[in-house]
């Protein structure tokens, strides 16, 4: 049986009791975080951290994050969990009598983290076959919330119709995918929607653009159309899950077979993995 974090404890996860009073259950109130860890360690644990802090405050949900640091590797020992995993953590406003209105500021957040052995889907490094899909999400976007419902309806019509991701378009503009940022190249340049209240701020998305300032490799945050994208010479997605996974159609519109650009990233990317999880 697997072992969890339950506010303060490290218990079997059939022992993991949540009252049905629970904000997260009753309102969907509360923000999450997976961390991916290779060969049995977090990947960039302090990045996800800071940006669970951030979520949390926009949240107004106060909860002190510093006691779970450990957890994640407490999680991955326990389960023994030495390869790839993901490290769930989520950070839900409490348990509280039911009312629209934040609970009294004593309220306990309730804090819950698991973990399990990945494997990464090995179709994802030949190409994600993309759908575009109207966004219909709120608009706070930066926020990682747990309510997912409008991501999971997208994710869902993508699975029925034989592709990976959905894309999210709105007012024209491609912001993001279900789960992972979305990228274009066009004349050699890499492009993705600029940070906002609309695109959640992507861990792997930064250390994209942090690869291409390194070694020169010409970006742009600057808003990609939905109709530009049958110009673009590549595209690619990141995101905690897929790492960088290039995209092979959209709409069933296929891109061109070679994607050299997303190549060199990828290969950037693994080395950041390797130094920091070897």
């Amino acid at each position: 049986m697997n072992t969890v974090y339950l506010n303060g404890q490290f218990l079997p996860e059939a022992q993991a009791l949540i009252s049905p009073l629970d904000r997260g259950f009753t309102y969907g109130d509360g923000v999450y975080e997976v961390i991916r860890a290779y060969n049995g360690k977090p990947f960039l644990q302090d990045e996800h951290f800071g940006r669970l802090a951030d979520c949390c405050a926009k949240m107004r949900i106060g909860a002190y994050l510093t006691p779970l640091h450990e957890v994640p590797a407490r999680l991955l020992e326990a389960n023994g969990l030495t390869g790839d995993a993901l490290i769930y953590l989520q950070i839900t406003r409490g348990t509280a009598p039911r009312s629209h209105v934040f609970p009294p500021p004593e309220t306990h957040p309730t804090i819950f983290g698991l973990a399990w052995q990945f494997t990464p889907n090995p179709a994802w490094a030949q190409g994600m076959i993309t759908i575009l899909e109207p966004d219909v999400r709120w608009s706070r976007c930066d926020i990682k919330v747990t309510s997912l419902i409008p991501n999971s309806f997208s994710a869902q019509r993508a699975k029925e119709l034989g592709a990976h991701e959905g894309l999210f378009v709105r007012d024209g503009v491609v912001q993001e995918a279900t789960l992972s940022n979305f990228f274009a190249v066009s004349g050699g340049e890499v492009r993705t929607a600029p940070l906002s209240n609309y695109i959640l701020p992507g861990i792997t998305r930064a250390v994209v653009l942090d690869l291409c300032r390194e070694h020169g490799i010409p970006f742009r945050e600057t808003p990609v159309f939905a109709t530009e994208l049958h110009q673009a010479e590549e595209a690619f997605l990141t995101s905690t899950v897929y790492d960088v996974a290039p995209i092979k159609s959209v709409e069933g519109r296929a891109l061109p077979a070679e994607h050299p650009v997303t190549d060199r990233i990828v290969s950037l990317f693994r080395e950041v993995v390797r130094r920091e999880c070897r």
